[in-house]
């Protein structure tokens, strides 16, 4: 069984082929795929595409490049949203500082809110953190110091997302954020670029964090893996993030598709 745990199959993109996409990933063997949201209208498509496509699960939320469209009515039309019973998270939320399109505040208070819900509705989180460069990790920071002071919260009252809160998707960072990361019980999602011959911390990351925090994603259509890099990603090529992260970590294909398939349904409920 593989799954992919972050693809925004509701994309445009897919337009003209979503169903021979869908098909093409299900002869690959992907039998769950999480398709989160970046604002209102795309949750809803999110939704609606989870509600008619049985492997296709969905996640709520407002990504940090589209804060500026947060009102006050988006947190009860996201609470709406959440009680659809494929609805397993609360994403793509967190900070962004590479695109800068939001105010840091702006996003920082967005994040926080949607964080709360999360834990008002007991679903797990979808983080999308991303700095400027490698040397400026300010977003990465900040990401993990609110997400520090949300679990001490969740811990006040009690919420078992504390145990399994959620997961950094497309991991960008190094290994000591990753450390961090996992110490407060979050995953760590991998993406396509850990199978380019660069991307060494990525594939430091993928084969020292233990097995049970791992997850696979695509973030289709972005980020696709060699031998496709260039070309528009979609949910049958976590096949080659499994592959790669196999070879690194000295172990077969089945171990990584059959621990990553676990992670993901331990951690979503699906």
């Amino acid at each position: 069984m593989l799954v992919d745990t972050h693809c925004h199959l509701n994309f445009d993109s897919f337009n003209n082929d979503r169903e021979t996409v869908l098909e093409r990933a299900r002869q690959a063997g992907v039998e769950r795929i999480l398709n989160p949201g970046v604002d209102l209208a795309t949750s809803q498509e999110a939704v609606n595409l989870a509600a008619t496509t049985p492997e296709v699960f969905a996640a709520v939320g407002v990504h940090p490049n589209d804060a500026l469209t947060w009102g006050d009515d988006t947190p009860d039309k996201l609470r709406e949203l959440a009680k659809h019973p494929k609805v397993i998270a609360i994403g793509e939320i967190g900070l962004d500082y590479y695109r800068d399109e939001t105010p840091h505040d702006i996003q920082k208070w967005v994040f926080r809110q949607q964080l709360s819900l999360a834990g008002e509705v007991g679903l797990p989180v979808v983080i999308h953190v991303r700095n400027p460069n490698l040397q400026d990790r300010q977003a990465t920071a900040d990401v993990l110091h609110i997400l520090s002071v949300w679990l001490s919260e969740l811990a006040k009252v009690g919420s078992p997302l504390e145990d399994d809160p959620g997961v950094l998707h497309s991991f960008s960072d190094d290994e000591d954020a990753a450390r961090q990361a996992i110490q407060m019980n979050f995953r760590i999602g991998v993406t396509g670029p850990v199978t380019f011959r660069n991307a060494l911390v990525l594939q430091r990351v993928a084969g020292s964090i233990p097995l049970d925090r791992l997850l696979i994603e695509t973030d289709a259509p972005f980020l696709t893996p060699h031998p496709y890099r260039g070309q528009r990603n979609e949910p049958s090529y976590v096949r080659f993030v499994a592959e790669k992260i196999g070879q690194i970590r000295s172990l077969s294909y089945e171990v990584i598709t059959e621990a990553t398939s676990t992670n993901a349904k331990r951690l979503f409920n699906w």
